[in-house]
Formats: structure tokens, sequence, C-alpha cells
């Protein structure tokens, strides 16, 4: 007798409002969650905006990093994209998909279900091409990754003193 797979969680991505900053702040805060960010989450008013900046991104480019939402409706982190930026190391001028949850949506398909919503929205948007930027200790989102189809790739070191992320790049 074989086991079914269970059946991907349902979720929905919106383009984050001003409610979803306060909702990223609670829900980031958490040392287990920020390992690989720094340790801890940020003042509420970095994803105040963020989260602005993301509207901006969605209206110019069709894209962004999405609120995602449970089958309930609640915020249970974010998924989506975008351009990577200027910055000293890194994939720059790259488009990059990326995910974080809170913790009690680990381990429940959320990830890769809101990421795949992405890549479709990307694909729509004419995104050719993305890359996620993971730290190499990061076994659960290179796991993501690599069940999206992207392809490892190169590594770099960040601006964190003894951080090292691997690349991966997926052709739409």
């Amino acid at each position: 007798m074989s086991i079914a797979p269970a059946a991907p969680p349902v979720v929905q991505l919106r383009v984050p409002t001003d409610e979803d900053a306060v909702a990223w702040h609670r829900a980031f805060d958490d040392p287990e969650v920020m390992r690989f960010f720094g340790g801890r989450a940020e003042e509420l008013s970095m994803y105040e905006e963020w989260t602005a900046r993301q509207r901006r991104h969605d209206a110019e480019l069709g894209y962004c990093l999405w609120t995602v939402l449970d089958g309930e409706g609640q915020v249970v982190g974010f998924t989506g994209a975008q351009p990577w930026g200027p910055t000293a190391y890194g994939p720059v001028g790259e488009t990059e998909i990326g995910w974080r949850l809170t913790r009690s949506a680990w381990g429940l398909g959320y990830a890769t279900a809101a990421a795949r919503l992405t890549l479709e929205r990307l694909r729509a948007a004419g995104v050719e091409r993305v890359v996620a930027a993971v730290d190499v200790l990061n076994e659960r989102s290179a796991a993501v990754a690599l069940r999206l189809g992207m392809d490892p790739a190169e590594t770099f070191t960040t601006g964190r003193p003894g951080q090292e992320v691997r690349v991966f790049r997926l052709a739409l």
C-alpha cells in the first residue's frame, strides 16, 4: 500500500498592506526565523518602509514580495521577488525570489506552494529568470529552491561576518 503525498496547503498572495508591516514584524520577531538574517527582527519602521517599497514594486514591475496568507486568511510570512539592488556582493541586476515564514508555518509546504505561485506570476510579468540567495547553512530554504527546480550555482560572502550564501538559478 502506498501513501499519496499530502496536498499542498491553500495559500493566497496579496500585495502587502500597511497592516502587513505589523504582521511581518510580529511573524519575524523570533531569533530562529531570523537566524540567517542577523538573528533578530528589524524595527517596525523598517517593515513599514519595506511593505511600502513592495507596493511600489508591484505597481511598477508587476511583482513584489507578497504577503502569504494561509487557508484561514492569516498572515504566515512573505514570498515573491524583487530586483537585487546595488550591493557589494551577490547577483546584482538579477531578480531575486525569496520567502520567509513564521516558525509555526515551517514544514507544512507553505513556502514551496507560495513560491510556485510566485513563479507563475513572474512568468506572466515577463521575467525570464530568477535567482535565490540562500545561506549555505539554511537547509530548509535550499530544499525549497531545489523543489522549485532551481539549480545550485556560485557562492559568495555577504556583508555579515562569516556568512556564505549559495545562489540558485532558474530560467522561466
